[in-house]
């Protein structure tokens, strides 16, 4: 073989080596480069803003909803409260197979067609990253059986929250009102036109008030929102709270309302249709505010289903319509003796002035028809109040003509707003040439015609008004012209430092009307009620105290001139309505009402007998008795009560049911924390809970001692322990346990092994 000799470039190689070991050094520099400057910008550049993602990373703000203020009647009677209880509830974005798992919590505590109906409905309209009840109101036993194979379902939490509760059920619910779960529409307006204190102050909150009180006066009930600052570890798991600030509770509102004479009014009432309204003309508050039918406003707090929705929304008598401020009705003849007010104080009439009535008033070529064909004899201006004569004021319209009529009965409120504060009050219609050249657009149906006027006297025609416009005119009239806006609320009272707002609104300018004038409608009014021939009078026989008052029946539907009226011939709903308005006592008003029945007929016979136990109650201060109240209720007590009323405070028939709960009734009331009826007491409910959560049988029975010392009531420390038992897969004694309310002794295993559902 022929060996070759490999010559090497030693200069060449030192070349390759520099280029290579300078290249390396670059890469090496350029590397140290790009870290520095990538340290710079997190450093320096980035150093606010990442050192704020850190913190947020670290720190956690929950915030806490206050408590949500009570609703108490004049007396202190509690209209609406809150208490804690377990809710079981479903973060969507958390669950691949979200019915599977509902299939499957269904094997551990019932969930119902209406719950899963409610969860979707529910789900839909919120976001898949917040949770969702899926069970309201869970019992001890239903949360120990879950707790024990929490393990199974990630995604699902057992949470203590706050439930309104409103405790007397449909009793004055169109007053008070109910709270809801915030929808999109709502959140969105809260984006749009709050500002953002107030934005702030609703995150956490998932409810607000939809109607009556509760939303009217939804900015004093809410309270302001507390926080809790907590240090989370890298897994998202609490490890110490920083700092907190507790929620202040929302305010009480003491109202004007009487609730037993509410309860009393609505079981007069029946299961009849109508309003009544009861103001102190003294100050405008309201006494009683009366809508029947109702409803039960506790079926809203968690969503109504569409079973109940149907019923109340498609009910022929209307359940959900606040009668008291959103029907308008015409007055009939309780319009009378505003008309003999006007005519006097327009000159058109003096109280002497009579008349022959024939029966009937001819205008062109139409004739007006009294209810009394042959007439009521010689009337002056005090009979046809008493007696209610038609054709006196057939031709006192005539007379005054539609324009005079409006601009004098405007300052008394008809057809404007009377400022209540409740939301949704209708203006109603008081008619005038120029309301009905805005109301129609069409030339022929925009002119008012001569014969329209005529109808107007006795409170009929285009007349259309509220019942709280005809009980807020009548305060006026009755204290001759001094003027109050009415409120349900009397008081706002700030439960921290107790101190009481009034809210009462400042009086209106009084009306300048003559007194000789009120005086004699006023004793025409008291003749109603005190004289034989008076329309009133047979209601208020043997009353005891001197008072005022006004029959009224107004056409439903118009009956043809030469026909003639029967209420048996024609449909319920298309009778004739039944009001009537009264005040006492006759010299110093202390209540003014004014009320309606609807198709119930003669004010008289229907309406006058309910008027007269009200002014009894406030009077007097008697309570009807259970036969009385039937006999109203069934159209049977037109005069005076049939047996002695017996004094309110002995009265064992007044009707304030406290709501209470049925096995398939799941939005009634269920099983509450007992003891627990704040926060605090929900968040050591929810501390037993988390004693349950821990991972170790040592955390546990830590977590259960610390809930137990931190419970402000025994029951809430006997579930953190019967809760602890759970954790450990002993069901059966922690339902035990949780029933008997008292702890349950257990003693930690050396290893406790895996939990078995």
């Amino acid at each position: 073989m022929k060996s070759m000799t490999e010559l090497r470039n030693i200069e060449v190689e030192l070349d390759r080596f520099r280029t290579r070991t300078i290249a390396a050094a670059a890469f090496v520099l350029l590397c140290f480069g790009v870290l520095i400057f990538r340290w710079f910008v997190l450093q320096v550049v980035r150093h606010d803003d990442l050192q704020a993602q850190a913190e947020a990373n670290r720190i956690g703000v929950v915030p806490i909803v206050p408590n949500r203020g009570l609703i108490v009647d004049r007396n202190g009677i509690v209209m609406a409260t809150n208490y804690p209880a377990y809710t079981l509830e479903i973060t969507p974005s958390k669950l691949a197979d979200l019915e599977g798992t509902i299939d499957e919590i269904a094997k551990v505590i019932e969930v119902t067609p209406r719950d899963r109906k409610r969860f979707a409905r529910l789900a839909a309209e919120g976001k898949s990253f917040e949770s969702v009840p899926i069970r309201t109101k869970l019992t001890d036993e239903e949360v120990a059986r879950f707790v024990a194979q929490r393990f199974r379902f990630p995604g699902v939490e057992i949470k203590a929250r706050l439930f309104r509760n409103y405790p007397h059920g449909e009793l004055a619910s169109h007053l008070v009102g109910y709270i809801g779960r915030i929808n999109e529409e709502e959140k969105q307006k809260i984006v749009d036109d709050w500002s953002d204190e107030d934005q702030a102050n609703y995150r956490g909150t998932e409810y607000i008030g939809k109607l009556g009180l509760e939303q009217s006066y939804e900015s004093d009930l809410h309270g302001t929102t507390g926080f809790e600052q907590i240090e989370t570890s890298a897994g998202g798991r609490a490890v110490r709270q920083l700092a907190s600030k507790p929620a202040t509770p929302g305010n009480t509102l003491q109202l004007s309302i009487d609730i037993k004479l509410q309860a009393m009014v609505e079981a007069l009432y029946g299961d009849r249709r109508g309003a009544l309204v009861a103001i102190d003309p003294r100050n405008g508050e309201v006494l009683a505010f009366v809508s029947k039918p109702t409803f039960d406003p506790n079926l809203f707090v968690d969503g109504i289903d569409a079973d109940n929705w149907k019923d109340l929304n498609e009910s022929i008598d209307k359940p959900l319509l606040n009668r008291a401020i959103r029907g308008t009705y015409a007055p009939g003849s309780t319009y009378k003796p505003y008309m003999a007010l006007a005519a006097l104080t327009l000159g058109k009439r003096t109280p002497q002035w009579g008349m022959q009535d024939p029966g009937h008033f001819t205008f062109g070529n139409h004739t007006f028809r009294d209810d009394k064909p042959e007439g009521h004899g010689f009337v002056d201006m005090y009979r046809s109040i008493v007696i209610s004569c038609d054709v006196y004021y057939f031709m006192l319209a005539n007379d005054l003509g539609v324009d005079a009529i409006a601009s004098f009965m405007a300052p008394f409120g008809f057809g404007q707003a009377t400022g209540i504060d409740i939301e949704g009050e209708l203006r109603g219609v008081l008619p005038s040439t120029d309301w009905k050249r805005k109301a129609y657009k069409r030339p022929e149906q925009q002119r008012w015609y001569a014969g329209e006027t005529i109808s107007l006297g006795i409170g009929q025609g285009y007349n259309s008004f509220t019942i709280t416009q005809l009980a807020n005119a009548l305060a006026t009239l009755s204290m001759g012209g001094e003027r109050h806006t009415p409120h349900l609320v009397r008081d706002i009272v700030d439960v921290v430092s107790g101190v009481r707002r009034p809210v009462a609104p400042a009086p209106l300018a009084p009306l300048p009307l003559n007194p000789e004038y009120v005086e004699v409608i006023r004793n025409a009014m008291v003749g109603v009620n005190k004289e034989p021939p008076g329309t009133g009078a047979k209601a208020f026989a043997n009353a005891g105290y001197i008072s005022g008052g006004k029959t009224g029946t107004a056409q439903v539907v118009g009956i043809k001139a030469n026909e003639k009226y029967s209420a048996s011939k024609i449909a319920e709903q298309l009778r004739d309505n039944a009001l009537f308005i009264a005040f006492a006592p006759a010299d110093h008003p202390t209540i003014a009402v004014a009320m309606v029945l609807e198709n119930a007929g003669w004010g008289a016979d229907s309406a006058a007998p309910i008027a007269r136990r009200v002014l009894d109650y406030w009077i007097k201060g008697i309570y009807p008795t259970d036969k009385d109240i039937a006999a109203v209720q069934g159209g049977n007590a037109g005069g005076p009560p049939l047996e002695p009323g017996v004094p309110i405070a002995q009265a064992t028939n007044i009707r304030l049911d406290v709501h209470k709960s049925t096995d398939d009734d799941d939005d009634a009331i269920g099983t509450p924390l007992a003891g627990a009826d704040d926060a605090a007491g929900a968040v050591s409910a929810m501390s037993a809970y988390e004693a349950a959560s821990a991972p170790t049988a040592a955390e546990r029975v830590a977590a259960a001692a610390s809930a137990a010392s931190a419970a402000s009531a025994g029951r809430v420390a006997a579930a953190a322990a019967a809760l602890v038992n759970a954790g450990n897969g002993s069901v059966a004694v922690a339902a035990s346990a949780a029933a008997k309310r008292q702890p349950v002794q257990w003693t930690p295993t050396p290893n406790p092994g895996k939990r078995k559902p």
